[in-house]
């Protein structure tokens, strides 16, 4: 029988991956070649550095990474050793554009600053970009996309780096690369935050040394009309508490958190899983949910609590002051404990789900309640009514 290795937090791994073998979960961030060792299939997160030092001597000839990025794995030496690997490319993109957008809602009422306007410059238009490109302009925002591989490949519609940097709002969805034609190794360094726009707002939720944390923590210092949202950080688990203190919101790497992303994950893997073995995919994406996950918002009978705006029916999804708070918690702890809070933060992150499988009842009323423009915002995120149906 297969052993197949999972790394402890990945959703469904169980309902998927026993039908294929023996699973065994392990804690990504510590595992060890001995827990490889006789192993035929691996599958990790972004925590687990996957090389010749964790791999070699082993029985693995699968490699999957649930995640988007693939900068922990060694792929050229999964090659040269003949091992099969695979990622998630996409499955927790809309995630984390719900995580931009609830950002910038809670922004919009700290800073008293409306979005419709503004100009939002869009760092990699990959799956992410692309998918905060469509709804920033629906939320009324004009849009600057930058994302240098694709327009060497004649993509048209993009901008340049200096351009996209002078935007109202920057928001970074690239990959990590140290070297190569197109590094992102502090690609926003002193110089160009420095230089961003008047009360400009950056929001990174790709990899923490896309900024040099360090100078952005002297940015802030010099300029106290900058804003910025950080999920990630150089260094995880280890966060820089005095940049943490800086920034208006500041999350545990949590953006592309979602229950639905992190199953799509577990999903596109087993898919790959049962192509590799020459098996059949007997299950679905939808399987792996539990159906008394589903979210019913009831607005059918007018209450003292109806919301007045879009980032009222957010919070009631995903509130992401509760991550800010999370994580700024987690800080106060001593130093040699802060990065076992920060795991933990991730490890026991509660069900999240995306707004396009939120069903609201009572749209009529709700439409009648809210201001057109709060409402174009709900179409924008992806509800629905209670039949399932996108809103208009």
């Amino acid at each position: 029988m297969l052993k197949i290795i999972v790394d402890e937090n990945i959703p469904a791994a169980e309902t998927c991956f026993a039908t294929l073998g023996e699973v065994v979960n392990k804690p990504g961030r510590s595992l060890q070649p001995a827990d490889v060792r006789d192993a035929d299939v691996l599958i990790v997160r972004s925590i687990t550095q996957v090389d010749q030092a964790l791999l070699q001597g082993s029985k693995v000839r699968f490699v999957g990474t649930a995640t988007i990025g693939v900068d922990h794995v060694d792929q050229a030496y999964l090659a040269q050793q003949g091992i099969f690997f695979t990622n998630a490319p996409g499955c927790n993109a809309q995630s984390v554009v719900e995580y931009v957008i609830a950002a910038l809602l809670e922004l919009e009422a700290s800073r008293d600053v409306a979005l419709e306007g503004k100009t939002i410059g869009i760092i990699g238009a990959g799956n992410v970009g692309s998918r905060l490109r469509s709804a920033a302009a629906v939320l009324g925002m004009n849009v600057l996309a930058c994302d240098p591989p694709l327009q060497a490949q004649g993509v048209s519609g993009l901008v340049s780096a200096d351009d996209a940097w002078q935007a109202d709002i920057v928001s970074l969805h690239v990959p990590f690369e140290r070297s190569g034609p197109y590094p992102t190794l502090y690609l926003g360094d002193y110089a160009r935050l420095h230089a961003m726009a008047p009360d400009a707002v950056l929001i990174n939720t790709a990899r923490g040394a896309v900024i040099d944390n360090r100078a952005l923590s002297n940015v802030l210092n010099e300029r106290a009309d900058l804003c910025a949202v950080l999920d990630v950080w150089e260094g995880e688990p280890l966060v820089n508490r005095e940049l943490a203190s800086q920034v208006d919101i500041a999350t545990p790497h949590i953006a592309g958190y979602s229950h639905d992303g992190k199953v799509r994950g577990t999903w596109m893997i087993y898919q790959k899983l049962c192509e590799f073995l020459q098996q059949p995919v007997t299950l679905q994406e939808a399987d792996l949910i539990a159906p008394q996950l589903n979210i019913l918002l009831d607005f059918s009978l007018p209450h003292t609590d109806d919301p007045l705006t879009a980032r009222d029916i957010v919070r009631k999804v995903y509130d992401i002051r509760e991550d800010d708070l999370g994580l700024r918690s987690s800080l106060q702890l001593e130093r040699e404990r802060r990065g076992e809070g920060f795991d933990a933060l991730r490890k026991h992150y509660r069900v999240r789900r995306e707004f396009s499988t939120v069903r609201l009842r009572g749209c009529d009323y709700l439409r009648q309640r809210l201001p057109q423009r709060e409402w174009q915002r709900l179409v924008a995120l992806g509800f629905r009514d209670e039949h399932g149906v996108p809103l208009t």
